[in-house]
C-alpha cells in the first residue's frame, strides 16, 4: 500500500477553547490532528459543513427571551424519601424524559 503524502495545518485558535476540546478528544480517544482530519473529510463528504452555524443573539434579543423565561411559571417537584425526583409524566412530560433519558 503506498502512503498518502501528508501537508501541515497551522491554526491560531483561543487556548481556552483548544484545551477545553483537548480534554473532550482525549475522553474519545482522540487527538486534534485526528479530529481535525474527520473534520475535513466530512466537509469533503457533505460539500458544506457538518453543522448549520448560528449567529449569536443581540442583546435585545437576550433579554426578550429572559423575560420570556422568567414568566413561565414554576414547577414544584417533589422527592421520595432516597431524594429522587418524583415528576408526573402526564403534566411534566419534558421532565419526565429529561429525568429518565438525561
Amino acid at each position: 500500500m503506498m502512503a498518502t503524502a501528508k501537508a501541515y495545518l497551522n491554526v491560531k485558535i483561543d487556548k481556552g477553547v483548544k484545551e477545553i476540546a483537548a480534554q473532550l478528544l482525549e475522553s474519545m480517544g482522540l487527538d486534534h490532528a485526528t479530529a481535525i482530519d474527520m473534520y475535513y473529510r466530512q466537509i469533503i463528504k457533505e460539500r458544506r459543513l457538518p453543522f448549520q452555524p448560528e449567529s449569536a443573539m443581540s442583546l435585545d434579543e437576550q433579554l426578550i427571551a429572559t423575560i420570556r423565561e422568567k414568566r413561565k411559571p414554576a414547577i414544584r417537584l417533589e422527592s421520595d424519601e432516597t431524594g429522587n425526583l418524583i415528576v408526573d409524566k402526564d403534566k411534566h412530560p419534558e421532565i419526565h424524559d429529561w429525568l429518565v433519558n438525561g
